[in-house]
């Protein structure tokens, strides 16, 4: 039991590298919070720092969630992957390292299932594109990969896969709800590198 805890404290720790902070500060002398939508996560290091820093910190942001949920076979546990996933994402939206002001969930709940389930994950990662390819908002296409992530864990009917896709979704949906209000209002931003057509923020 002791050891169970021990490993969702690491979990939620690994969760809470901030890692856009540590890129931001390290290699571009800028915190990343101060520029942008103010956001720890890849999306505004995109857009405030550029390609090379985005792809870095999404990719270790989904390695967070990944290797957290890889702990109980680290360590031999009988803990399910998932549910261990979760306390990651929780660290990455409210990082202990980081004055609680993280990112919203999307590459770290991502990392979860590429662990638990890969073909799932490669699977929402496309549909995430297109989305992004068609609307050019990063928040929408977010949302609509945790919709889609819900159906296909309830189309294989994985009791653990359907409650965890479920609570990461309601993560997702729910730290993008300022994002969802200003697609409604024609205020997001979008993205001026996908698409043959550069378009400028509305």
């Amino acid at each position: 039991m002791a050891m169970n805890i021990v490993v969702i404290l690491i979990a939620y720790l690994l969760g809470s590298i901030p890692s856009g902070l540590i890129i931001g500060k390290l290699f571009y002398g800028k915190d990343i919070r101060e520029h942008g939508s103010g956001n720890l996560g890849g999306t505004n290091t995109f857009r405030t720092l550029g390609i090379k820093a985005g792809l870095t910190v999404t990719i270790a942001d989904i390695l967070k969630g990944t290797l957290a949920a890889s702990l109980p076979f680290l360590f031999d546990l009988e803990m399910h992957a998932l549910l261990v996933g979760i306390f990651a994402v929780v660290g990455h939206m409210y990082p202990i390292f980081a004055n609680f002001r993280g990112g919203k969930a999307v590459a770290t709940s991502g990392g979860v299932l590429l662990f638990y389930a890969p073909l799932m994950f490669l699977i929402v990662l496309v549909i995430f594109f297109l989305c992004l390819y068609i609307t050019k908002y990063v928040s929408l296409s977010s949302m609509l990969a945790a919709i889609a992530a819900i159906i296909y864990s309830l189309i294989v009917w994985d009791i653990w896969l359907i409650i965890v896709v479920a609570i990461l979704a309601f993560f997702v949906i729910y730290r993008h709800r300022a994002n969802f209000k200003r697609i409604m209002n024609k205020t997001e931003p979008k993205i001026k590198w996908m698409g043959s057509k550069q378009q400028k923020r509305l």
